[in-house]
C-alpha cells in the first residue's frame, strides 16, 4: 500500500483482518473436497470450513462454522477437517439439503 494511502487511511490497515478468508488445508473425503478455512475471533481462530461435491454436474458447497475456538491455525485446521468427515458421515449428500 502506497504512503499516501496509508496516511489517508484508504484500504484495510496492518491490524485488519482481509475479507477473504485463507484456506489453512484441504483434502478428500468419500468423493467430497473439504477445506479448513481461518476465521480469527480475537487472538483466537474459530473452527471453520467448507464441504463441496459436484452432484448431477452441479458443484454443490456447503459451509460450516462452530463455536469451538484454538489457539493456532494448524490446530483449528486439524480440526475443521475433521468435523468436515464427521459431518459427511452423519449427513452424506444431505449435508447440502440442511442447514448444519
Amino acid at each position: 500500500m502506497s504512503f499516501w494511502k496509508k496516511m489517508l487511511g484508504i484500504g484495510p490497515r496492518e491490524n485488519e483482518e482481509s475479507a477473504e478468508p485463507k484456506m489453512l488445508a484441504e483434502d478428500e473425503y468419500k468423493g467430497f473436497e473439504i477445506r479448513a478455512m481461518e476465521m480469527k475471533s480475537g487472538s483466537e481462530y474459530q473452527l471453520c470450513g467448507e464441504i463441496e461435491k459436484t452432484v448431477d454436474g452441479e458443484v454443490r458447497m456447503k459451509q460450516f462454522i462452530r463455536a469451538d475456538k484454538l489457539s493456532s491455525a494448524e490446530e483449528v485446521a486439524k480440526f475443521s477437517l475433521k468435523k468436515a468427515r464427521q459431518i459427511i458421515d452423519e449427513r452424506g449428500d444431505d449435508v447440502f439439503d440442511s442447514w448444519i
